[in-house]
């Protein structure tokens, strides 16, 4: 049987990248994304013609294929915050391919570069409802569709954090605190879901090539994002690409022996 996800935040970065290792390893998936800016932020979001093009990406069904067999991916405009358009996203993915296995919540913003008491009030408020609020939507309209599937089920629920939640960094206390909710948050839905064959997994990056890493230059006056890479161990950027392995891997069924954990894929930089 086809394995069917959810994935926030699916227009670029890890999201993404997310997406068509996903559709590689044979996975249907809804893709989500706001694909608007974000009027509370002074950097662009995803557009519709990215996540189109991650859709596009994903290539055709191979010659031959059976309707079993068959995967597909599809684009699913919507906020990762709102709580309507997320549940048509899982309506959707039900609808379409008879119900869901994963959802995974990428979605995220970067806002600081001050001290927290200095940063505008709608800055904040963006940090804490797309980086923390997002996954509790995405947990909230997401999980009773994992545990639609029969028993026994291997359903996930995967959220992204960040080393800055174990780690304080100078100006991001607001993003801090919401990668660290997000981390309190798979360890609470862990024992929520004790018995039911679902886990609640987070995976915590480390300095990643993505536009958001890009603004997160901006905000402390660097050069460019390439300057991150000394603070890491492997003294490089990490690749979408492999945080996006990290999580198609805790999505499927090898990774049944873990939940409420938040696993780093963020080159040492947690050490």
């Amino acid at each position: 049987m086809t394995r069917v996800a959810l994935v926030t935040g699916a227009a670029r970065g890890i999201g993404a990248a997310t997406v068509r290792a996903l559709a590689a390893a044979g996975w249907s998936v809804v893709a989500v994304d706001r694909v608007s800016d974000d009027p509370r932020l002074p950097y662009p979001m995803g557009t519709p013609e990215e996540l189109d093009a991650v859709v596009r990406s994903c290539g055709a069904d191979a010659p031959g294929t059976t309707p079993s067999e068959r995967r597909s991916v599809v684009a699913h405009p919507a906020d990762a915050t709102d709580p309507v358009g997320m549940a048509a996203a899982v309506a959707r993915a039900e609808h379409l391919f008879g119900g869901l296995d994963a959802v995974i919540a990428v979605a995220g913003v970067i806002a600081g570069g001050a001290p927290m008491w200095e940063m505008p009030a709608a800055e904040i408020d963006a940090v804490l409802d797309v980086d923390l609020g997002g996954p509790l939507v995405a947990a909230r309209v997401g999980i009773p569709a994992l545990l639609r599937r029969p028993v026994p089920r291997q359903g996930r629920f995967l959220a992204v954090a960040s080393a800055a939640a174990t780690r304080g960094l100078p100006g991001l206390a607001a993003y801090g605190a919401a990668k660290a909710g997000v981390a309190g948050l798979v360890r609470g839905l862990a024992m929520d879901l004790h018995g039911t064959g679902v886990t609640a997994i987070g995976v915590s990056p480390g300095s990643t090539d993505t536009a958001m890493l890009a603004e997160s230059a901006r905000l402390y006056r660097l050069d460019s994002a390439a300057d991150f890479a000394s603070q890491q161990p492997l003294e490089r950027l990490l690749a979408p690409d492999e945080v996006a392995a990290a999580l198609v891997w805790l999505a499927g069924p090898d990774s049944s022996a873990i939940t409420g954990a938040v696993v780093p894929v963020d080159g040492g930089l947690s050490l």
